[in-house]
């Protein structure tokens, strides 16, 4: 069984985007970047790959990408109707219509989607990128956590788990730090 891992920006104070879903805030010195290119090239949009000239970089963690409809929207705003083009995408939205054959909408029941998605047989994990109501549903499911922790305040946003209080413990695995306050912690469940 492959795991479900949360890949995800935070504020030192725990929010992943501000109020009006902003994430233009968060602060990255040139080591950190090279650090996504080259260790989560996966992770970055298709046309960011292409902007950073590693469109052809082969997928290092994962081939799937669940997100909730938060998460998407932004790049339907810009026209782009899939924006992890080198991944399967699924959206899991209730009112969302199709935009590209590419992706698929999931209307219906969020964890038993990613369970059979996680029976899958591959060598890759599953992407769970965003947005924090979504990673709340999902909690229980979650196997790793790769928080991507940016020196800044944001003083209010959206959470990385939405509004649910439910205690759930992972083990610190790893810590990675770069100049300019970025920081990296891999999580993975207690089981």
């Amino acid at each position: 069984m492959r795991n479900l891992v949360y890949y995800i920006s935070l504020s030192i104070d725990g929010f992943i985007a501000g109020p009006n879903d902003e994430v233009d805030f968060y602060p990255g010195s040139d080591e950190y970047m090279r650090w996504m290119k080259t260790d989560y090239p996966d992770a970055l949009p298709t046309h960011m790959r292409r902007h950073f000239g590693i469109d052809n970089a082969p997928n290092r963690n994962f081939d799937t990408i669940v997100m909730g409809r938060r998460t998407y929207d932004p790049a339907l705003k810009l026209g782009i109707t899939s924006p992890y083009a080198h991944l399967r995408q699924y959206v899991f939205s209730r009112t969302l219509e199709p935009q590209d054959p590419t992706v698929t909408i999931v209307k219906g029941d969020v964890v038993e989607t990613v369970r059979a998605l996680k029976r899958e047989e591959s060598a890759l994990d599953i992407y769970l990128a965003g947005g924090g109501e979504l990673a709340g549903q999902l909690l229980d499911e979650i196997d790793r956590l790769v928080v991507k922790l940016y020196p800044v305040v944001a003083g209010t946003g959206r959470t990385a788990f939405g509004s649910r209080f439910s205690p759930t413990s992972f083990n610190l695995d790893n810590v990675q730090t770069f100049p300019g306050g970025n920081a990296v912690l891999h999580y993975s469940r207690v089981r």
